[in-house]
């Protein structure tokens, strides 16, 4: 578990000094590794555009980058879940931590809702990290999920790192 922490802390670093390449690596990162939780990630570079006194153009900046980099890490479980297939994705859910229950219920929700499930999939925390496993599994074209993830991993982004700068505004102007 230390490991994790200081995995992190070391993100929380990352988007502290760094703040656009480093939102792009930990979205990816979180997409690909889930013990980042972008509800962490979004919310601290929207409070960084505040405490360094950027201006507010820099959420929408932010926001974007961080659906380009969410929509790379999902591209990647993409790729993978269309390579391996069902059966070859079931012998690894040991090893990366995700249990078959969570697979039977983003399956579930991609058949239920088709191509737009990846949309909506995106900014539902518990399937964001796993709709684009079901996309590839069922072929869903590329660029057609490509073009999905990034709407969807924008609003996300944008509404997220909203949430960071005024919230930041509101403790501002409380204390």
């Amino acid at each position: 578990m230390i490991e994790i922490d200081a995995f992190i802390q070391w993100v929380v670093s990352l988007i502290s000094q760094n703040l656009y390449p480093g939102v792009f690596l930990a979205a990816l990162l979180e997409t690909v590794f889930p013990p980042i939780p972008s509800e962490a990630v979004f919310p601290l570079a929207g409070y960084s555009i505040l405490k360094n006194e950027m201006s507010a153009i820099h959420i929408l900046g932010v926001g974007v980058t961080g659906g380009c980099g969410a929509t790379a890490g999902g591209f990647i479980i993409y790729l993978i879940s269309k390579k391996l297939g069902r059966v070859g994705l079931t012998k690894y859910l040991k090893y990366i931590k995700i249990k078959e229950n969570s697979l039977k219920k983003a399956d579930h929700w991609f058949e239920k809702y088709g191509d737009k499930s990846v949309v909506l999939g995106r900014m539902i925390p518990g399937i964001r990290e796993l709709v684009s496993i079901p996309a590839g599994i069922f072929n869903m074209r590329p660029i057609k999920f490509l073009i999905f993830t990034l709407i969807g991993s924008c609003i996300w982004s944008i509404a997220l790192t909203s949430a960071g700068f005024y919230f930041g505004v509101a403790t501002l102007n409380i204390f």
